[in-house]
Order: structure tokens, then C-alpha cells, then sequence
């Protein structure tokens, strides 16, 4: 641990650029699937703008809980099942999964084909959850 941070101290501008390069790069991989929403937010999207929720977890999952009139597409299906989605190209989706990892490449892929106004739920269903919020079975 003590040569990690000499190495640190002597090569301070090398370890700088690293940080700044690994923020970026994280920055850019996250913004790539939808902007980020919390529980509130995702709240005020469905009440005011009228938004789609989309749950990409597998249908064992979505079946013992999900936010209340959500379409369940997951994941490793959604690229075939475009059609379903089609009507709602319009308005906000906003994706959820059980933690908040799957969403970034199921929003790539939605973006890929056109849809633009793509939100992901910071957390997932865990964290809606979390807040409390009511679920449907």
C-alpha cells in the first residue's frame, strides 16, 4: 500500500488524468441508456407527462411486483418485441429492473431504434421499494 501511494505522489499528473478519463468515460456509459430518476421524479413523469414504464425483468420477477401499470418486456426479449412499443414511441419510457444495471443497455437499444425520450430508474424496482411505494402483483 505505501508503493501505491508513492507511485501516486511521484506520478500525480498520470493518476489525474486517469481519474478524469474513468469519470468521463462512467459519465458517458450511464447517459447512454437515459437519464437517470429517482423514485419522485419517475413519479412526477407518469402523473404529468404521461410516461410508459417499462420493466426489462424476467416475467417470474415482474410477477411479484411491479409499479402499477407498467409493461413488462425483458430484457433479452426487447429487441424482438419492438412492435409492442411502438405506440407509446411518443411519449417518455422510462425502464426499471430489479437494481438499476439492465436498464442502460435496454435503453442503448430503444435509442438505437428511435426512441428518444428515454428515462431509468436510479436503483430499480429496489430502490421504489425502498421509498415505499405501492407495488402491483
Amino acid at each position: 500500500m505505501e508503493q501505491f501511494f508513492e507511485y501516486i505522489v511521484n506520478h500525480w499528473m498520470l493518476c489525474s488524468a486517469f481519474l478524469v478519463l474513468l469519470s468521463v468515460f462512467i459519465q458517458y456509459e450511464m447517459s447512454r441508456g437515459g437519464k437517470g430518476v429517482h423514485c419522485q421524479e419517475v413519479v412526477n413523469l407518469i402523473n404529468h407527462d404521461d410516461a410508459i414504464v417499462l420493466d426489462v425483468r424476467p416475467a417470474k420477477e415482474f410477477s411479484k411486483g411491479h409499479i402499477t401499470n407498467s409493461i413488462n418486456i425483458p430484457h433479452n426479449l426487447l429487441a424482438d418485441r419492438f412492435v409492442e412499443l411502438e405506440k407509446h414511441k411518443e411519449h417518455p419510457i422510462i425502464l426499471v429492473c430489479a437494481h438499476g444495471h439492465t436498464t442502460g443497455a435496454s435503453g442503448q437499444l430503444l435509442r438505437k431504434h428511435g426512441w428518444q425520450k428515454l428515462y431509468r430508474l436510479t436503483g430499480g424496482i429496489g430502490a421504489w421499494e425502498g421509498e415505499r411505494l405501492p407495488l402491483a402483483s
